[in-house]
């Protein structure tokens, strides 16, 4: 199968791609390196011990997009391209509607003309909003709080919109909760840099001593340790939801969407721990307010991921941390 991966060396584009090149697949990597970096591709090659195909395109140039489908005979598309940062989004909502909307629309035109009809999009438990009921099915309403969101929600419509005025697409929308952790290569793994945002970033950064504590957004939330509890999945079992995503694409017709997390929540507290067991630092923190629109607990029920995928989370919150302390003792 000839695969383009759109945003394919962003860092879960790049877990997705080492799983897809084990599995046999042909990938064809697409990026336009506004939020990754070329280098990655030299990394996955050495991962995998393949010369990859690489394509620096950006997706809202559907001319180009058509044009590389046809040459590379692509015969399905995972779909990650797309702005992310949730506190960005806020700051710059035309910035995100245009690339993550626009660009997904400028994809699926491109596919059409090609009569290429098989993807796989790269959507976020985001979508939800704040939990209602727990753990979130994919029948939870869609009430997302955030221009990032949003913009996931929007191209999940059109795609159903897609699938109903024509049945011979396939598309799955996989709602992703909290990827975490790294290639055990550790050549590859999510950006450390300043501006990193997330919770395991941050923790590296100090373990690292590039930060001197970590900030712990709220401590009195309705929790045995008082911290926000959330699923986090490692990225290769995330990489590998996808192959099971692109293989029940062949069985079916229309638009199905899919949580991928592990079912648990693991507490933020529960997380510096593990990280300092299995690094031997110690974590300093200290305690900040609630951030606005941070909810006590959020986990996904993955009954659904389990059934139709024949699919489920293996790895531990310990290899999740493993992962990324020997990806931040190779990245620093």
């Amino acid at each position: 199968m000839n695969i383009l991966l759109t945003g394919g060396l962003g860092y879960i584009g790049s877990h997705i791609a080492i799983s897809l090149i084990k599995n046999g697949d042909s990938i064809v990597l697409l990026d336009n390196l506004s939020n990754s970096n070329v280098k990655v591709l030299d990394r996955i090659n050495k991962i995998t011990g393949k010369t990859i195909q690489f394509v620096r395109c950006d997706i809202c140039d559907t001319s180009e997009l058509e044009t590389i489908l046809r040459n590379y005979k692509i015969d399905s598309v995972i779909h990650l391209a797309a702005l992310k940062s949730t506190n960005e989004s806020c700051l710059n909502p035309l910035n995100y509607y245009k690339n993550n909307i626009q660009g997904s629309i400028s994809l699926l035109k491109a596919m059409e003309l090609c009569g290429i009809k098989n993807l796989v999009f790269s959507s976020s438990a985001t979508v939800y909003g704040e939990p209602i009921y727990l753990p979130i099915d994919e029948d939870h309403p869609i009430n997302p709080i955030n221009p990032y969101g949003k913009s996931k929600a929007y191209v999940e419509q059109i795609m159903k919109d897609i699938t109903l005025s024509n049945s011979e697409w396939s598309i799955i929308s996989l709602r992703y909760f909290n990827p975490v952790g790294a290639d055990s290569s550790g050549l590859i793994g999510e950006d450390l840099t300043e501006n990193s945002k997330n919770l395991m970033p941050m923790i590296t950064q100090v373990a690292m001593k590039k930060k001197s504590e970590l900030t712990i957004f709220g401590s009195d939330y309705q929790t045995p340790d008082g911290t926000g509890k959330r699923d986090y999945i490692h990225v290769m079992d995330l990489s590998d939801g996808h192959l099971a995503a692109l293989n029940y694409l062949k069985k079916m017709k229309g638009f199905e969407v899919i949580n991928l997390g592990t079912g648990i929540s693991y507490s933020v507290k529960e997380i510096v721990n593990t990280f300092s067991i299995v690094s031997g630092v110690k974590i300093p923190y200290k305690y900040s307010a609630k951030r606005e629109g941070d909810v006590p607990v959020c986990y996904a029920s993955v009954s659904k991921a389990k059934k139709i995928l024949n699919w489920e989370s293996k790895r531990t919150l310990q290899q999740m941390c493993e992962s990324s302390w020997i990806w931040a003792n190779f990245n620093f």
